[in-house]
């Protein structure tokens, strides 16, 4: 049977995280190498999410286009992921001319069947000011459910309850700052709510008119749990249009402006990824998709479960020729040391970051690879440390799996010349049981998803093959007799255990796989080779005859915490001392200003003013984007600052309270309607809020971390 895999399109208006990388890609890779391994026909696509109103924002607020965005980051992302080693048959983009062709297709299949789509006028919000209706995530407010000002018109960033827009409470334009008002359009609503009684049947059971699709046991519980929670709240007709000018045409007379939604354009994505690899390598993208003998399973995180099993599978019956995922095997979310990633606050660490300071770090790619393996959040949300990093590379990779590698290699050097000895059938038999009982876990768990228990049968092997050979203690034998027999059994098993653990270690850590096996002087794994070593230890055959040559000795995997070099060590406590600084600074804007008995008097209280006045100033959150000194002054800042829809140049008189590079990306509040004036020569055209201690220290008066741009103080 043939394997279609699709991960999570990205979207490319920005970096991928490690929570990226474990939720969607690293598990998706793990399976995808596998089945090569077993010679099975697979085929992983995925590529750039490149339309939707979150890009534009980003383009209007750079003062680029959404094309420079996308490109950017489109390559970006893709070079990540090569680096890490995550094997995507085809990595596509949404812009290409072949996915727009292929979602107009798919639309106007829909539309022809004339009872799968109802238009309708409604009302949405329009902006007067920027004179355009504005999409979900143009329009900004108060959550009605949780009361968190930073709440979108399809999602509260703070809560993740889905909304409209006409639920949000004091709802603004994000593009303008004015508040929206209500005109009528008319958009495109795909039926789903007709989908609801099948898509209980199947997601509950596996079933559609009585055909067996999947097997509900083999899904996840938290899958079929928010699924369910979906179809037992009843499903709506779910719009799928969007007034936008960044995006794929809608295909009709009567929809000039509009544009598919990109919940609706971004799965038909697998499909159009998976045209382009046909037309490229001369495959039959239909075969993949429509066929028999092919399955489809998609590997995405738990945001994405009720679009890949809800929404998509109704788009694909609703065609009425696709299959549908036989399964979803979808991740909970990864959080960074205790907190959610955060790129306002610079908490985290993003793919082409690590990349960059890891270069130098010993097989720093696996080690990434192998501490997100080892902490999956397969079943419920999980958390990185870089103290959980440092003790799965050191007691897995170094301690166990390197060190065991070493010792065989060069006792085999010692005793026999680099060569596998020789050895009778009984005194392998039991090893070579072992060795294929742990084989054959490691593939069940994969095949099962279950990645993290797969990774600790990997390591339960290494931990075999350094018992067995402590055990054995072939040095204490050869010192009472160079001739004893079982110094050559405990050679042959030992180097039989270190095949297993070459070949088993490619989907984990392909990088360090291809040093292991060039260690015991064989070629990277190739597909079929997994089920090769199936078939030879069935048989009671060896991994490595007797008489193969072995590669030469050496260390695979220098520890982390290793008295000897500090290079790694340095490398981990730099990431350790950004968070100390980020998590310093958090609290440094939670004090409250005040003095206590015996500190010098606050200031005393100034004229009293109207209301009229305060309100004529123009009081609004800013991000800092660059600070430099002042020539000739030792007192001024110069910094640019980010107010949503502009940027401005503020001449700040803190240069001896904080360096320029500890202040940017910091979020603050400005007067911005201050008449411009030259300070120093620089033009200063607003004035950050800076609060003072009675020792003269100054803090940032300063909003919450993540508070946008350019939203006004009142």
């Amino acid at each position: 049977m043939k394997t279609l895999l699709t991960s999570a399109l990205p979207y490319a208006n920005g970096p991928l995280h490690l929570g990226h990388l474990a939720g969607a890609y690293l598990p998706a890779d793990i399976f995808a190498r596998y089945l090569r391994l077993m010679g099975k026909e697979v085929l992983w696509v995925c590529g750039s999410d490149e339309h939707g109103a979150a890009i534009t924002l980003r383009a209007k607020k750079e003062g680029i286009t959404p094309r420079d965005i996308i490109d950017k980051y489109h390559e970006l992302n893709k070079s990540s992921f090569e680096q890490l080693g995550v094997s995507f048959d085809y990595y596509h983009r949404t812009s290409a001319p072949l996915h727009h062709e292929t979602s107009q297709d798919f639309f106007k299949k829909l539309l022809e069947k004339g009872d799968q789509f109802e238009v309708k006028t409604t009302e949405q919000y329009y902006d007067a000011e920027a004179e355009q209706f504005l999409a979900d995530r143009y329009i900004k407010g108060t959550c009605p459910n949780c009361g968190s000002d930073n709440a979108f018109g399809d999602q509260c960033e703070n809560c993740g309850k889905d909304l409209s827009p006409t639920e949000l409470i004091n709802p603004v334009s994000t593009i303008s700052g004015a508040k929206p008002e209500l005109r009528e359009t008319k958009h495109w609503f795909f039926k789903l709510d007709q989908h609801e009684a099948w898509l209980k049947e199947w997601i509950q059971h596996g079933t559609v008119e009585g055909r067996q699709l999947h097997d509900p046991k083999a899904w996840k519980k938290h899958v079929i749990g928010q699924c369910m929670s979906w179809l037992d709240g009843g499903l709506h007709p779910r719009s799928i249009t969007r007034d936008l000018d960044w995006g794929i045409q809608v295909p009709v007379a009567g929809a000039e402006g509009k544009v598919l939604y990109v919940w609706f354009d971004a799965p038909i994505g697998y499909v159009s990824a998976t045209k382009q690899w046909a037309l490229e390598n001369g495959g039959d993208w239909e075969g993949w998709w429509k066929g028999e003998d092919a399955r489809l399973i998609h590997f995405i995180g738990k945001d994405n479960i009720v679009f890949h099993c809800i929404v998509f599978p109704a788009m694909l019956r609703a065609h009425g020729e696709y299959n549908l995922p036989e399964n979803v095997p979808a991740n909970q979310f990864l959080n960074f040391e205790g907190d959610k990633f955060s790129k306002s606050r610079g908490w985290g660490i993003e793919l082409h970051e690590y990349l960059e300071t890891f270069k130098d770090f010993p097989n720093g790619k696996d080690a990434l690879r192998w501490a997100l393996i080892r902490n999956l959040p397969e079943q419920q949300d999980a958390d990185f440390t870089w103290d959980g990093f440092t003790e799965y590379y050191d007691k897995d990779l170094a301690d166990k799996l390197g060190n065991f590698f070493n010792r065989v290699t060069v006792l085999t050097h010692k005793y026999f010349g680099g060569k596998v000895p020789e050895a009778n059938t009984a005194a392998r038999a039991q090893v070579q049981s072992k060795i294929s009982e742990a084989v054959h876990a490691i593939g069940t768990h994969i095949e099962a998803y279950r990645f993290k228990d797969a990774a600790t049968a990997f390591v339960e092997l290494a931990s075999f093959g350094n018992t067995y050979l402590q055990d054995a203690a072939p040095w204490s034998l050869f010192k009472a007799n160079p001739d004893d027999p079982a110094i050559a059994e405990t050679m042959y098993n030992s180097i039989q255990i270190a095949a297993a653990l070459a070949l088993t270690a490619t989907p984990f850590i392909p990088f360090s796989a291809e040093k292991l096996r060039a260690t015991l002087n064989q070629v990277p794994a190739n597909n079929g080779d997994w089920q090769l070593a199936l078939d030879a230890l069935t048989a009671g055959l060896p991994l490595l005859p007797s008489g193969h040559l072995l590669g030469e000795a050496g260390v695979l995997f220098p520890k982390i915490e290793d008295r000897k070099d500090d290079s790694r060590k340095l490398i981990i406590q730099g990431e350790r001392d950004k968070l100390a600084a980020i998590l310093a600074r958090k609290e440094e804007e939670k004090e409250i200003i005040t003095t206590t008995a015996g500190e010098a008097a606050r200031p005393a209280a100034k004229p009293e003013i109207t209301f009229d006045d305060f309100l004529k100033l123009d009081l609004r959150t800013a991000t800092i984007l660059s600070a430099a000194p002042v020539k000739k002054s030792n007192k001024l800042l110069h910094l640019t600052i980010d107010l949503g829809t502009e940027q401005r140049s503020v001449v700040s008189g803190i240069a001896k309270h904080f360096a320029p590079e500890d202040i940017v990306g910091r979020q603050v509040v400005c007067v911005t309607n201050l008449a411009p004036r030259k300070m120093a020569g620089v033009l200063s055209e607003a004035m950050i809020l800076m609060a003072e201690d009675g020792e003269g220290k100054l803090v940032f008066v300063s909003p919450p971390a993540g508070f946008a741009a350019g939203w006004g103080v009142r």
